[in-house]
């Protein structure tokens, strides 16, 4: 039972932190000129009608090679998670309120070759406790303030949400509690909106961003992107192309995490492939789409019930995002 436990609890942490450090974009902001391209520069920016939503599809596919205690473990996960977006307010200070919803969720996961499924569209979905804790997710809701650089400076709900997920599984509590921290759960909407330079842009210009990402018993993550705008896109020039290149440096956790199964003592990750790209649409002012990969590679040394055990872990993960006007999710009738 502590086997198959804490193999679940290391593969769905993991499978968190490459999910929330793909989407840590945050910060730190400083512009640079690349190459000067031909043609006029073009101003990047956000475009909100009040009480009109728009709706997104985020899906990831993560492959996760583990050997353990002599073991070879093998993950796979497929998740799919929908959402709307709905601008409610602008205060005088020009901040922006929106009201991020979560609409539905789909997954896959296969664990050592036990499958778990769950569809929130289906009502015959899988009734396991670990679709229970997902099936929480849906029509979850938070509000998030935006300011006039389109960064979140505040979050309302995180509170709200804990509480729903924790009583679909308590023992998923203790890492729940330390991973979805305020300032993690503020850099889960960068993949929307943390991704804009801060000044018009020619073709070959670039911009960084820094980001700090402290996950508690997980560990932490530092990321440095490099964006560059590539100029329109082929097939519609009404999307701007943007290049991004990453570059993660992972340290293991300074606390214990005594109420987990397991405890990481010492890690050396290293990423590769840390790659994307985003299609800007200029004309409604807003994410197209966008893709981006990673891929950690690496030994952990792992603490398990009070005996050491080294982890080699291989996993690689996809992310893409796609904008519409018009809900994924049907509303029931």
């Amino acid at each position: 039972m502590l086997r198959s436990r804490f193999f679940i609890g290391l593969s769905l942490a993991l499978g968190l932190v490459a999910a929330a450090t793909l989407s840590a974009q945050d910060s730190k902001d400083k512009a640079k000129d690349g190459a000067p391209g031909s043609g006029d520069k073009v101003d990047l920016r956000f475009k909100f009608e009040k009480d009109k939503p728009f709706y997104q599809e985020m899906t990831t596919k993560t492959t996760q090679d583990m050997k353990v205690m002599g073991m070879d473990v093998k993950q796979t996960q497929d998740q799919t998670f929908y959402f709307s977006w709905t601008l409610k307010d602008e205060d005088k200070d020009k901040n922006m309120v929106v009201v991020q919803r979560i609409e539905g969720v789909k997954l896959t996961i296969n664990i050592a070759g036990n499958p778990i499924t769950f569809d929130s569209t289906n009502p015959t979905s899988s009734s396991t406790a670990l679709a229970e804790f997902f099936k929480a997710l849906v029509g979850s809701e938070f509000k998030l303030t935006l300011d006039k650089d389109y960064k979140v400076i505040k979050i309302e709900g995180r509170d709200d949400f804990l509480k729903k997920l924790t009583q679909a599984n308590q023992q998923m509590e203790p890492l729940l509690k330390r991973i979805l921290s305020e300032e993690a759960m503020k850099q889960m909407a960068d993949p929307t909106f943390g991704l804009l330079p801060p000044n018009a842009v020619a073709k070959n210009d670039t911009w960084e961003r820094k980001s700090a990402l402290n996950l508690g018993p997980i560990g932490s993550y530092d990321s440095d992107l490099k964006y560059t705008f590539e100029g329109p896109d082929e097939k519609n020039a009404d999307l701007a192309k943007i290049r991004v290149d990453t570059t993660l440096t992972y340290k293991p956790p300074t606390d214990g995490g005594d109420q987990l199964p397991f405890k990481i003592k010492d890690a050396k990750l290293t990423s590769k492939n840390a790659k994307g790209e985003i299609l800007f649409d200029v004309k409604k002012g807003r994410l197209d789409k966008s893709t981006q990969s990673l891929e950690l590679e690496g030994q952990l040394d792992i603490e398990i019930g009070g005996m050491a055990q080294k982890v080699d872990l291989k996993q690689k993960q996809e992310t893409t995002i796609s904008t519409s006007d018009t809900p994924h999710v049907k509303k029931a009738s």
